[in-house]
């Protein structure tokens, strides 16, 4: 059995079929992201400028836990997308089936450990001061929430792979819109503070899952939802381990930034400094949302096609994308460097926050229209099954270059040196990025005589 869907991803042309991937995909962020950002106003808004650096120092931990799944899914949503191109149907749906188990098993643990250790991890990523009590109102509750979110994002990228992205869309514009609607009941009218936040999001996380898991037992799906390929099967989980393995280390370098940046921010200007870094933080998440969804709408066809050995399409897909994502975040660069004052005031009227962020965030963004290549290199690589090179392409930036700079820097320019440090690792990791994208494509991609 073969999803006609699928199948498009290696017949259809290129710049259409990355546009169908890419555009809902590049939706779904931009809702999540908006939720992420109208959240973050309510919250400032309505409980204050504190909360938001609450939510900040609970962000990396939570979306760790979550990223497991995410990382689960999109290990094994690479081999799914290389079996269908196979017609090897019968290992798409094990693998499937061992996706649901390690995400379950997993997020399960950590959400437990979590919660145990909960008076230390706080204080860790930076919730001192003010900060704790409303961190651990907000963190406590929202972990019970994110093994839902776990199997949402697993299941996310399977219907990504199966070629279905509206359906992978609607999965990411459900809990988005259910978290604002919860917001405006649970902070504004039932006035419960970061627990109404917190309460919320969790709802949202639920809302999501009840529609995935419709969606897998629906006439839409071509991989069903059957127990008996839960059974672990210790090749796959091998498989999926290694290539999932990549998104985990990117979430976990980007949880360890966080802690590293919330203490250090915090030592040198309080409260207001992880405040600012919180809202451009959210604009990470939200401007750049058409750049990371022309990189979801890439995976899948880079994976088909080259599952199906047609490399000639492959390469035709990592020129395309990366030309589009290059256009895209040009346009981000613009907006982000011309008005950064009125951004900050959507979500603050606190006058230091107001007076340090704007600058913040033009370095942060500083070298925003290079990234794609960044981004595009390192999922090209997990998208064909190439974990170590997948690995240490994603490590590069936040690992290997941001973290050794947060360390030195901050010491001989303060906090100009926290932001500096944002555009010099971008720089760094893109020209290598860019060497070894080359390097496969060249030696790998070409035409075989």
């Amino acid at each position: 059995m073969k999803n006609s869907n699928s199948s498009n991803l290696g017949t259809e042309p290129i710049s259409k079929l990355l546009v169908k991937q890419a555009v809902p995909a590049s939706i779904g962020i931009l809702v999540m992201s908006l939720n992420i950002l109208v959240d973050t106003i309510f919250v400032g808004n309505w409980i204050g400028s504190v909360a938001i650096a609450a939510i900040n120092v609970v962000l990396p931990v939570s979306f760790f836990i979550a990223a497991l799944g995410m990382s689960i899914g999109v290990g094994g949503s690479s081999i799914i997308s290389r079996a269908l191109g196979e017609n090897n149907y019968k290992k798409a749906l094990r693998v499937f089936g061992n996706q649901i188990t390690l995400t379950l098993l997993f997020t399960i643990i950590f959400v437990v450990f979590g919660l145990f250790f909960v008076d230390n991890i706080i204080p860790a990523f930076g919730g001192k001061g003010d900060i704790f009590e409303p961190a651990k109102v907000y963190y406590t509750i929202v972990l019970y929430g994110v093994p839902f979110l776990a199997l949402c994002m697993m299941g996310n990228t399977v219907i990504r792979a199966e070629g279905n992205p509206k359906f992978a869309m609607y999965a990411m514009l459900i809990p988005s819109i259910g978290n604002l609607i919860l917001d405006v009941v649970f902070i504004k009218f039932l006035d419960l503070g970061m627990a109404g936040a917190a309460w919320a999001t969790t709802g949202s996380y639920l809302c999501c899952f009840m529609y995935i898991l419709w969606y897998f037992y629906s006439k839409y799906s071509t991989l069903k939802i059957q127990t008996n390929q839960f059974r672990l099967d210790t090749p796959i989980v091998k498989e999926i381990a290694s290539l999932g393995f990549v998104t985990l280390s990117r979430q976990a370098v980007v949880s360890i930034t966080y802690l590293f940046l919330n203490n250090i921010l915090y030592k040198l200007g309080g409260e207001t400094s992880v405040t600012a870094y919180a809202i451009v933080g959210r604009m990470l998440m939200f401007a750049l949302f058409p750049v990371y969804g022309i990189t979801q709408g890439f995976l899948p066809i880079a994976g088909f096609n080259y599952g199906a050995k047609n490399y000639k399409r492959v390469k035709e897909t990592i020129f395309t994308a990366i030309k589009y994502a290059v256009i895209l975040g040009t346009l981000v660069f613009v907006l982000l460097m011309v008005f950064p004052e009125f951004i900050t005031k959507l979500f603050t009227s606190d006058t230091e926050v107001l007076k340090e962020t704007p600058s913040a965030m033009r370095w942060v963004f500083a070298v925003t229209p290079i990234i794609a290549i960044q981004l595009i290199g390192a999922a090209y690589f997990q998208a064909i099954g190439k974990a170590t090179p997948a690995l240490l392409l994603t490590l590069t930036r936040q690992g290997f270059i941001f973290i050794p700079l947060l360390l030195v820097l901050p010491n001989m320019f303060g906090e100009l040196g926290v932001w500096i440090s944002f555009p010099i690792a971008d720089v760094l990791s893109t020209i290598i990025t860019a060497y070894f994208l080359y390097r496969e494509v060249k030696t790998n991609l070409a035409p075989k005589d």
